[in-house]
């Protein structure tokens, strides 16, 4: 029988593979109907499950083959901690920058709370410094 921790960690296995499949529905489903993201450049935790779909769908419509590798992940008590690596191709306006159809690949590290069988707070750390400089416009003369 499994633990509680290889429970927890299956749990965001199988959330990241939806993710990849572009099955936001099925992710949502994860996700406690209370859902909390932590995420940069927000001063307040965002709430609410339709939050986390609308990040999730601007990446989707961005990167719609976006790849996703788990490199790391470690569970204690209700917490995962992910180091994920994204790759896939800039196809969709993202961040107000029209598709370059450049290949992309971006790290991020994140720290999720499960409560029960759900996802109930994320806080994530993707490298959005190292995506932007990847699909922006060469600058200078």
């Amino acid at each position: 029988m499994a633990t509680a921790t290889e429970k927890n960690a299956a749990l965001l296995r199988t959330a990241y593979q939806r993710l990849q499949s572009g099955d936001l529905d099925a992710c949502v489903e994860l996700l406690t109907e209370n859902f909390i993201a932590n995420v940069p450049g927000t001063p307040d935790p965002l709430h609410g499950r339709e939050v986390w779909r609308l990040g999730a769908q601007a990446m989707l419509e961005g990167f719609p083959d976006i790849q996703v590798d788990v490199e790391d992940m470690f569970s204690v008590r209700d917490k995962v901690a992910v180091r994920v690596h994204f790759r896939g191709t800039h196809q969709g306006t993202f961040q107000g920058v029209a598709a370059t159809h450049r290949p992309v690949s971006f790290r991020s590290l994140e720290l999720y709370r499960i409560e029960g069988d759900k996802i109930a707070e994320e806080w994530v750390a993707p490298d959005l410094i190292s995506l932007m400089q990847q699909i922006s416009p060469p600058s200078g003369p």
